[in-house]
């Protein structure tokens, strides 16, 4: 049997941090690469397991991670490849000066993580809609 991977809500927390301070940074200060960032960690999570920011912020967890509430691996790569496409459609749009481009996709990824950060995964519904979704149509597959 398969165990369950999960991953301590504060490393969830800090990531969402770090994606939400590298969205403001980049539009306060101009410089688009800050954007690289969370990008590269959130592309090193979803295809290496690997995700920098969350190995650097378990280092500072002050109890042992399996007591903290834990939120799902694969709900988390989910949240982690929309965060990655829009961070990057952002980023090529700055590179391209489509300024709007950048701050609309930068904008969005802002937004959701600033609602994760508040309580509410926009990515943790759609990722339940789509399994929703997918559970009903191979229901009608089987009749």
């Amino acid at each position: 049997m398969s165990q369950l991977h999960t991953i301590p809500r504060p490393l969830v927390r800090l990531n969402q941090w770090t994606i939400l301070l590298s969205v403001i940074l980049s539009w306060v200060t101009g410089i688009t690469w800050i954007l690289v960032i969370p990008l590269a960690a959130n592309l090193l999570g979803i295809l290496c397991n690997y995700n920098p920011i969350l190995r650097i912020g378990k280092l500072f967890l002050t109890k042992v991670p399996s007591t903290y509430i834990p939120e799902d691996a694969q709900q988390q790569k989910f949240n982690s490849s929309i965060a990655s496409l829009c961070l990057a459609v952002g980023l090529l749009g700055y590179l391209l000066h489509w300024q709007v481009v950048g701050h609309i996709f930068t904008g969005m990824v802002a937004i959701a993580s600033s609602i994760a950060i508040a309580g509410f995964c926009i990515g943790c519904f759609l990722h339940f809609q789509l399994k929703q979704w997918q559970y009903r149509r191979s229901l009608k597959k089987s009749f």
